[in-house]
């Protein structure tokens, strides 16, 4: 599996989905790619958290 490049949904940059994050998405049973960059998937989950949306959230 060599690295991916993959286009964020949201802001358009390209991020690159590494062999080490893919073989992680495998592991966990993930079949698709990310859709998002790190950054904006870190500001998704922040926003879902402040809406008590998050599973996690208690």
């Amino acid at each position: 599996m060599p690295d991916m490049t993959l286009v964020c949904k949201d802001c358009g940059i390209e991020f690159i989905f590494s062999e080490g994050e893919q073989a992680f998405f495998a592991e966990k049973g993930f079949t698709n790619s990310p859709i998002r960059c790190p950054e904006c998937r870190k500001a998704r989950k922040q926003q879902r958290r402040e809406k008590g949306i998050d599973k996690k959230a208690w």
